[in-house]
């Protein structure tokens, strides 16, 4: 596979909304790569992919410090919780630092369990919110045997690779509550590049808009809302569904 011209890391905007640490890389540069078919088959990509879980503990208070609080994805959380009932209990996985999403989300009186591979970034959020559930985990083997009214996967689920993305749906479903809201990003159309962070590859990937909408579709989720490079959320390509099965 050959990237789109539309295919722009800066639709890809990693975990963050202001964060000076994070360099979108120009096109001709040899750090963004594309990809034909998967990480796996350039070893470039396939060492960012498989440095991710180390790189953000690396990073872990940078990222901290980085990580924008004007909360531009206020309109899309408010969607969410539309959708998932204003009093659900909430899955956020890829929590990072707590702030400011699961701050808004717990603040707004949700019940709040969060995930995160970085044991640095769990260890802020359970000081900052000790009223939360907070997990050091690896999101692609997630089970925690219980079922939740909303899950979001704000700006993580984009660094799995394609595969790993395909395998989050079984994921998805089996922490899914009857009726439960699903929220995740995603980039614009299908493809995996390699930006930077504070001098350190940062792969994000993507596939497309067909694939997804089978996937949710094939496990039990209904498509409530879906917008591409969403101007009002500084360009985040963001999905809504909910899980009907």
């Amino acid at each position: 596979m050959v990237f789109s011209p539309f295919v722009r890391l800066s639709r890809f905007i990693s975990r963050t909304d202001e964060g000076e640490g994070f360099r979108h890389v120009p096109a001709n540069s040899p750090r963004r790569l594309a990809s034909h078919g998967s990480a796996r088959d350039h070893p470039a990509m396939r060492k960012a992919a498989d440095d991710i879980i180390a790189l953000y503990e690396r990073h872990a208070e940078d990222y901290d410090r980085d990580r924008g609080r004007s909360l531009m994805e206020r309109g899309w959380l408010a969607a969410f919780r539309k959708a998932a009932s204003p009093d659900a209990p909430i899955l956020d996985l890829g929590c990072g630092c707590g702030e400011p999403i699961a701050r808004h989300l717990i603040e707004a009186g949700h019940a709040l369990t969060g995930v995160d591979s970085s044991t640095t970034l769990v260890a802020l959020c359970r000081k900052r919110f000790p009223s939360g559930d907070w997990r050091v985990a690896d999101m692609r083997r997630l089970d925690l045997g219980r079922r939740f009214g909303g899950i979001l996967a704000w700006d993580s689920f984009f660094h799995l690779t394609p595969a790993d993305q395909r395998a989050m749906f079984a994921v998805f479903r089996d922490h899914a509550a009857p009726g439960a809201a699903l929220m995740f990003t995603s980039g614009p159309s299908a493809g995996e590049v390699v930006g930077e962070y504070r001098g350190d590859p940062l792969y994000h990937a993507s596939l497309d808009r067909t694939e997804y909408e089978g996937l949710l579709a094939s496990h039990g989720f209904r498509v409530l809302r879906h917008l591409a490079d969403d101007p009002s959320c500084g360009g985040h390509t963001v999905w809504l569904a909910r899980f009907e099965n």
